[in-house]
Order: C-alpha cells, then structure tokens, then sequence
C-alpha cells in the first residue's frame, strides 16, 4: 500500500521525503486595531528530497529558515504553501488524527537538551511515555524493559531511568532525547541542531553515536546546523539556506572540494583549518554589508546585495536552482 502511494504523490523508491516549493510566511500584526502589516517570508519556495537511509545535511547562518524547514515536516508549524510528502502521503493535508499516526515515524531531536526534557518526570518516565500513549507498549513492566533496552542502545546504564533531567549532564540529556525520538522506532528523525549546546568533546560522542543508531536501525536523518564541520562529518549530501532559500544542493565531496555558488564558497572559506601554513595561503571571501530582513527580502537573486560576483541581472529574477554538474545544483546565473 505504501508503494502504491508513493507512485502516485511522484515519489520514488528511494525517496522517504519529498519537499516541493515549501513556504512558510509569519504575518506580524501592529498598528490600532492589530491586522497584519507584515509578512515574515521565513522559507520561501524550499524543494529537496531525502533518499532512505541517508543523512542530508541542512546548514546556514542564523535566520535562514533551516529551523522553520525542519518544524513545517514535522508540521509543528503549518506551512503556508507547499508539499510535503513522506512515506507516499502529503503531510499538509492530514487531519489531526491522520499526523497522529504518521508521526510514529516522524521524530525529532531538539537543540537543547535543557529545556527539551520535562523536569518533573523521571527519565524513565520521558522515554516510555510515547510507547503508552501510542499504545505501543500497553503494561508497566513491558515498557520497563523496553526503556532499559532504548538507554543501552544510547549509550546510559538502566539505572538513569530512575533520575531525573537536572540530575544529568548536557550529553547524558540528549542521550535521552535520542532514546525518545528513537522509542517509537521511527524511519526519519529531524536532528535540529542537536550538538550546539554541547561542549565540543561531547559533540563528537553524539555524533558518533547518531552514526551508529543509523548503521544498526537503518535511520534517515535531516541533521540541521550552522557548524559546517559537523556537518561534512555526519551528512552524505548537503543544501546550503540562504534567507529563506535552497542556494546549492550536492553531496558532501563535491561541496567542500568543489562549491559553486558564492555563498557557499564565503561560508567555506570561514571554517578554520588546523594547518598553519594552509590556513595562511589559502583564499579568503569576505562578505559585506548584513543579511537583509525576511520582512523586505531583495528583488531577484535574496544574495545579490552581498555577492562579490553579483551583476545587474542578479536583481531581476529569482535564479532557478539548476543542475551544474550531475547531482550538484546551485542557484546562480553566473554558474
């Protein structure tokens, strides 16, 4: 049944996510009797599909809209426009009980582990709650043991479920918020930013273990960040966002061998490298003035304003992102 409906939503096989021409504006309200004056164009026209068992890396400067993307998949926002089709089924037009049991397979792994976890409830109570309210695990004693089970594969001892969140470390706390997402054993997990807020030792050890659950469950992640070292670590393929849009799309080799576009070029040339003497002779891109305000986005090309490379056509249409080279897409009309 789920073949046949991925056939007819256009999606193929291989494909667990299809993302078609997301939007999400946010109208801000003002002045005497408080209508919209304002809209806040967060994603503007998003498209990218994830393959099963890859991990697609989704990177940008704060403000870009990566967090928005991530939130209207999960439909924790509901986008104004656009498709989104998982598993052969578009998400924004389930009903509420339709999401309900969709997001068995949808999971998520939020950015701070501090406020993601309920402080009143034990961790044993944080990870078994989704088994009991889905219906998954209906007696005590069976999601008991089902819990032990979700803290060994994350990497705690069985007696953490005992504890609760403010008797943890920053690592120990994402650990139980993977064991959550991974409670319910879901098919695609949207890791949003999920090692920001961790001491970079700490980094490595979660995303370590991200790769393993993958190797062992056969999981799909959209890993959402702005560290661009982290993300050449964990992704097989990355779109790089840019005030609301999809700039250039590619696997990870060609991105940091080859990136096309000039953003991703200047966000490339940002990343320290631990080679004195290559960091010394390689070239610099410098960026000027600030990112312009989803509120008044530019005409054209969102990027012409700072773009070293920009010509007076950059202002008259928005660049389609096209094919530069076999599975390496970049939206520029200089390329």
């Amino acid at each position: 049944m789920t073949a046949e409906r991925t056939r007819e939503a256009g999606q193929r096989p291989d494909e667990i996510l299809v993302v078609r021409n997301l939007v999400k504006h946010f109208p801000i309200g003002g002045g005497f009797l408080g209508g919209e004056t304002a809209l806040v164009k967060a994603v503007d026209g998003v498209s990218f599909t994830i393959r099963r068992g890859e991990t697609l890396g989704l990177v940008g400067e704060s403000g870009c809209g990566k967090t928005t993307t991530g939130r209207c998949i999960l439909q924790l926002e509901r986008p104004t426009s656009g498709e989104i089709i998982f598993e052969g089924q578009d998400l924004t037009k389930l009903s509420d009980a339709g999401l309900r049991k969709m997001r068995r397979r949808l999971q998520v792994i939020f950015q701070d582990p501090y406020s993601s976890l309920n402080p009143r409830m034990t961790v044993g109570q944080i990870i078994g709650e989704p088994l009991a309210v889905h219906g998954i695990v209906a007696d005590r004693a069976g999601r008991s043991r089902r819990v032990r089970e979700l803290l060994g594969h994350s990497g705690l001892l069985p007696a953490m479920a005992q504890r609760y969140p403010h008797e943890l470390s920053g690592g120990q706390r994402q650990r139980v918020g993977i064991a959550r997402a991974l409670a319910l054993e879901p098919s695609l997990i949207i890791c949003d930013e999920p090692v920001s807020a961790l001491d970079v030792s700490i980094q490595a050890q979660i995303i370590n273990l991200l790769e393993e659950l993958q190797a062992e469950f056969g999981l799909t992640y959209l890993f959402v960040a702005h560290d661009l070292s982290v993300v050449r670590h964990i992704s097989d393929r990355v779109a790089v966002m840019y005030l609301g849009k999809i700039v250039e799309i590619t696997d990870r080799k060609s991105l940091y061998e080859s990136p096309q576009h000039p953003y991703t070029k200047a966000l490339l040339s940002a990343v320290p490298i631990p080679d004195p003497a290559v960091e010394a002779g390689r070239e610099r891109v410098v960026l000027g003035g600030e990112v312009p305000s989803p509120l008044n986005p530019p005409a054209g090309c969102v990027f012409h304003p700072r773009c070293p490379i920009a010509v007076p056509e950059c202002r008259e249409g928005v660049p389609e992102l096209r094919e530069i080279s076999p599975d390496h897409r970049a939206a520029c009309i200089r390329l």
